[in-house]
Order: C-alpha cells, then sequence, then structure tokens
C-alpha cells in the first residue's frame, strides 16, 4: 500500500507499508495487520484490527491497536452505499472516521479522518491506497 500522512502544519509525509487481511477465531471476526514502512525496514506503525459482527448493533465491533505507538481505537462500522464507514473515539480522545472507498476485488482507498468535538469538521489524516499483490 500507499500512505499518504498530513500533518496539521500543511506537511504531507508518504510511505509504503502492507497489510494483510484474515478470516480468524473459526471464521467469526477479521483482523488485520498493518505495518508501515514495508519490511525489513523498522517500522513507525505495526498494529492489527480486530473487527466482529455484532447482530445487535447491525454493524461491525472494531478494536484498533498499534502497542509500537500506544495509539488505540474503538469503533463501529457498517456499510454505507458501496463503501464502509468505522465510527469511534481514539485513545487521544478524538473522534475518529475510518473510510474503505473505491473497493473492489483487488484494491481500496481508505480515508482516516479526525476530530475533536461533534460539532467540529472531519480532517482528513491517513490515505491508504491498497493493492492485492499474490505471493
Amino acid at each position: 500500500m500507499d500512505t499518504v500522512h498530513y500533518l496539521d502544519d500543511g506537511t504531507i509525509q508518504k510511505w509504503d507499508g502492507e497489510c494483510h487481511f484474515g478470516w480468524v477465531l473459526e471464521g467469526r471476526a477479521i483482523q488485520d495487520v498493518w505495518i508501515r514502512p514495508k519490511r525489513p525496514a523498522p517500522p513507525t506503525m505495526y498494529g492489527t484490527t480486530l473487527r466482529i459482527f455484532d447482530p445487535a448493533v447491525g454493524g461491525w465491533r472494531i478494536i484498533w491497536s498499534d502497542p509500537l505507538n500506544q495509539d488505540y481505537s474503538r469503533q463501529i462500522g457498517r456499510a454505507e452505499g458501496k463503501d464502509i464507514v468505522q465510527i469511534g473515539d481514539d485513545s487521544r480522545g478524538l473522534q475518529t472516521r475510518w473510510r474503505f472507498t473505491e473497493i473492489t476485488a483487488n484494491s481500496f482507498h481508505w480515508i482516516g479522518e479526525e476530530r475533536s468535538a461533534e460539532s467540529a469538521p472531519w480532517q482528513v489524516t491517513y490515505e491508504h491506497f491498497a493493492r492485492r499483490i499474490n505471493f
């Protein structure tokens, strides 16, 4: 994947990376691992997401953890048209919205946004452009 990070001062950082998705817990959950930059370089992000469908909320309960940066988030994810939208809060107390868009069998565009309060506008902080590579 290619990653773009938008900093508050207007600076843009770019990295390559990798993500791995798979069914876990006997098909009851999806787990993914996100690594930036690509190995073998030392990672600046190394985290995992666990997604478990909850029929009571009609969506996925999502837990993100990046122990390298002590970054954590809890969200609820649902389909919105052709997209998947996850909304919740992170370990800094910010509201987060992660959107999977332009989803195909071989790629997706992930947009990470945050805001400090319900009335504040969403700010794009990250974009990931992922594509499937068969091993």
